[in-house]
């Protein structure tokens, strides 16, 4: 049991006021692994004025020994490697090799990312007899998601650490030990004390807590649109800045063109990663009609090549869904998938054979799906791909668009114009050709009901600024 039932507030590990605990499930063994404490009003407060008195000094550090420390952060997280992997494997049930090449990989990357994005930031610009100066924002408030718990806790750390912004952290309650891990890298790295704070708890205390509390400054959120609706209508009170990235329905385009066998790899990979438990999942494939049956049975073939399992398994691709709510929630889009007349091509309701403990799910594939149907629609937030044909490009793109999200999207063949110009097409924050290298300084985040702002690289520092003009500074 790795029991954390204390919070990190002012440098310091310190109790709860309150006395409940919340129950850390690991989701492939059904059992409880640990608890954490269900923080306060006044667990969130002590947490709010620590940050805010260690604001005025912090936000006065020099570029430079905000690079020092951005880089000290990213040496003391490499030295916690086996520990992260171990976690994140054990909460979330991430498959202890994408724990490694994914989830760990990508929270270092953030640090390493901002470090550098420092360099040639520019704080200040003049203009004729105008400086123009971007200073940090204040306290912020960040409330991070299950699904990824170290690169969407990362991405808001590092960025909010570069632009001299202190911070409250509420990690999701599902998986909230590796964010137990960074605040002891944090302490490693030498972050002085109030600068990050660290509060456990249900959202509804503790995340309407921040959105509503007068002396945060900036909310940043990963999680559902209905939260974040709610995060927002608390914010409101306040006139406070927020950022949202909220959920996705992306499509991905395959063209005529394409290779089918590796087209068919790319679909499957997409909704089978984190166990279709990411908001960028491409859940919608775009297929044109010539070479629809082709790539089905293609499909087919493939997802024996990704098979669900043991997370401890380094054979494993897939793991189960993070717990029983999901689990009830995927099988219920799958049932209403089969009612709406889609028909089944793999997988399908109930646990793979031979996995009757653990939340684990079929990677499930579903053709003749009409762009209206709930499962084209919803996002699922499980391995569950719809595959829908198409006659031509400018209808591929119609219908890639006919969607409230606009997170991401993708693009798969061999045509660089008519790669470009789907690219171009497709109203979404981030889209990717041709399975890319991922970019940590290029800009994420949604059109749409997806979100709101921008995080990664520069763009996500900026969002921890505020522009001031002073005129006649040079006169």
């Amino acid at each position: 049991m790795r029991n954390r039932t204390q919070h990190f507030i002012n440098g310091e590990w310190v109790d709860s006021t309150g006395s409940e605990t919340i129950d850390v499930i690991n989701p492939a063994k059904e059992e409880v692994i640990g608890k954490i404490s269900s923080g306060t009003e006044e667990d969130l407060d002590r947490a709010v004025a620590a940050a805010k008195a260690a604001f005025p000094s912090f936000s006065q550090t020099t570029v430079e020994e905000r690079i020092e420390l951005l880089e000290k952060i990213a040496q003391e997280y490499e030295k916690r490697k086996d520990d992260i992997i171990e976690v994140i494997t054990a909460e979330l049930g991430s498959p202890i090799s994408k724990s490694d090449k994914v989830h760990y990989q990508m929270g270092l990357q953030h640090f390493r990312q901002a470090a550098e994005e420092l360099k040639t930031f520019q704080f200040e610009e003049e203009r004729g007899e105008t400086l123009i100066r971007k200073e940090s924002i204040g306290v912020s408030g960040l409330i991070t998601p299950w699904n990824f718990p170290t690169n969407q806790t990362s991405t808001k750390l590092a960025s909010a650490f570069a632009a001299g912004s202190t911070v409250v952290l509420k990690p999701a309650s599902n998986t909230p030990f590796a964010a137990f891990l960074l605040a002891e890298i944090f302490e490693a790295a030498g972050l002085p004390k109030g600068v990050f704070n660290l509060v456990t708890g249900s959202g509804s205390t503790i995340g309407n807590g921040i959105s509503s509390h007068p002396d945060i400054d900036f909310v940043s959120f990963t999680g559902s649109g209905e939260v974040g609706q709610k995060i927002m209508e608390n914010a409101a009170s306040g006139i406070k800045k927020v950022s949202l990235e909220l959920g996705g329905k992306s499509p991905l385009v395959i063209l005529d063109d394409a290779d089918i066998k590796g087209a068919a790899k790319t679909a499957v990979a997409n909704v089978a990663m984190n166990t279709g438990q990411v908001c960028t999942a491409a859940t919608r494939t775009l297929v044109p009609k010539s070479i629809h049956d082709e790539f089905v049975e293609a499909v087919k073939e493939v997802i024996a090549a990704f098979p669900v399992g043991d997370p401890l398994d380094k054979k494993t691709a897939v793991g189960p869904l993070v717990d029983d709510n999901q689990w009830d929630t995927v099988q219920s889009y799958i049932k209403k998938g089969m009612d709406e007349g889609a028909t089944l091509v793999a997988g399908g309701t109930g646990k793979p054979d031979g996995l009757e403990k653990g939340y684990f799910t079929k990677i499930t594939v579903f053709t003749d799906v009409k762009n209206d149907m709930t499962i084209a629609q919803e996002e699922i937030f499980g391995p569950v791909m719809s595959i829908i044909t198409y006659d031509d490009i400018d209808e591929a793109i119609k219908v890639a668009n006919d969607t409230i999200y606009g997170l991401a999207g993708y693009v798969y063949g061999n045509d660089k114009e008519t790669l470009q110009k789907v690219a171009k097409g497709i109203r979404a924050g981030q889209v990717q050709v041709n399975n890319p290298r991922t970019d940590f300084s290029a800009p994420f985040g949604g059109f749409k009901q997806s979100g709101i702002g921008r995080e990664w690289g520069d763009y996500g520092i900026e969002e921890f600024l505020e522009p001031k003009a002073i005129l006649g500074y040079n006169a």
